[in-house]
């Protein structure tokens, strides 16, 4: 891999080390409660002094269009004109780490569930709780109004890297007891069991949950579609991995004609067990994808999501859209949140290099 290969692939490393080390390392108080983190005195202050050198020695060239306005982001810079001092950045972190204490415990799983059954929000502007108003509702959401790596983003072709590097998104599912939950503002499939998991550079993310979206959340160069697919996975340090899978009108989706009764007879707040369901019947129709840092796209908009979003846009009924949106409360038939700010962030895509652009 060429040294621009390697730059791009630091990209979305470096973008989540600089958020979360902002987030826990110098304000521990604001690290979620579900990343539990004791931290030394000397870990913070290895940090402040270190890039409090940077910036005085002038080691850190101006940005020629600022990620965001914290200083922490113009290491995010210096990660891809000047390694060697990011690299010191990371060693001098590991030196404090061997004097200090802490353990990264995982996350609670009900980040991965995104909000609870019945949540005062809604999509609807002008009700004092639609997507802009999220993060004055409840205190823990206001990374939806604050937040830098806010979800769903456009996918815009000018600003996409192609990164062939990536390699094919590695899949191991199986076949586990399901039930599907109407949790009013969304319909949810959960396995109970192993249901198998995806492998991200070398994380294994498994399987917990799938829900939909009506219409699109993430757009394609600002053409938004009938319907998105969430397909949800957690790691054992409680990182989030989300698969996204974009439809249009046309013949019916296989996944959703076998839960198409289920869909249309669970009540508001009800659960029912399926039986067993195969994962691997979700069809994704391309190995091209797209892959950013992004978050939960409904309260509480929790960052540090790892997006892969299919590039292939497959089909769905007008009928399948229909009853997802009949099952649902009033107000969240539209259950899509507007696209956010990409603000800098690097957003790369796969491609196959022996399929000639044919999938």
């Amino acid at each position: 891999m060429g040294r621009e290969g390697q730059t791009i692939h630091l990209q979305l490393l470096v973008t989540e080390i600089l958020y979360w080390s902002e987030k826990c390392f110098v304000f521990p108080i604001r690290c979620p409660l579900s990343l539990s983190l004791s931290l030394s005195l000397s870990l913070s202050l290895s940090l402040y002094i270190f890039i409090s050198l940077l910036l005085t020695c002038h080691f850190i060239p101006t940005p020629p269009n600022p990620i965001t306005k914290t200083k922490f982001m113009s290491l995010f810079y210096v990660a891809m004109t000047k390694p060697n001092f990011f690299f010191l950045f990371l060693a001098s972190l590991l030196f404090s780490s061997h004097h200090s204490s802490f353990t990264i415990c995982s996350a609670a799983v009900e980040d991965s569930d995104e909000v609870g059954d019945e949540t005062p929000f809604t999509y609807l502007e002008g009700t004092g709780k639609g997507p802009k108003k999220w993060g004055e509702i409840d205190p823990h959401w206001k990374v939806c109004d604050t937040g830098k790596l806010q979800s769903p983003i456009d996918l815009l072709d000018q600003r996409v890297q192609v990164f062939p590097h990536l390699g094919k998104l590695k899949r191991g599912y199986k076949p586990a007891p399901a039930t599907v939950k109407n949790r009013g503002h969304d319909i949810t499939m959960r396995w109970n069991g192993d249901a198998g998991k995806i492998n991200i550079n070398g994380t294994d993310y498994r399987l917990l949950q799938c829900h939909w979206h009506s219409p699109s959340e993430h757009t394609f160069n600002g053409s938004r579609y009938a319907l998105e697919f969430h397909v949800v996975h957690l790691s054992s340090t409680g990182k989030i991995a989300v698969i996204g899978i974009v439809y249009k009108y046309g013949r019916p989706d296989p996944l959703l004609s076998k839960l198409f009764h289920h869909i249309k007879s669970v009540g508001i707040e009800e659960e029912v067990d399926i039986g067993i369901i195969n994962p691997g019947d979700i069809k994704f129709g391309s190995r091209k994808y797209y892959r950013y840092i992004g978050s939960l796209t409904v309260p509480p908009c929790t960052e540090g999501v790892i997006w892969t979003i299919v590039k292939k846009v497959r089909t769905v009924s007008r009928e399948q859209v229909h009853a997802l949106r009949e099952a649902v409360h009033d107000g969240f038939e539209m259950n899509a949140r507007p696209t956010q700010e990409l603000d800098g962030r690097p957003v790369l895509l796969y491609t196959p290099r022996d399929i000639g652009g044919s999938a």
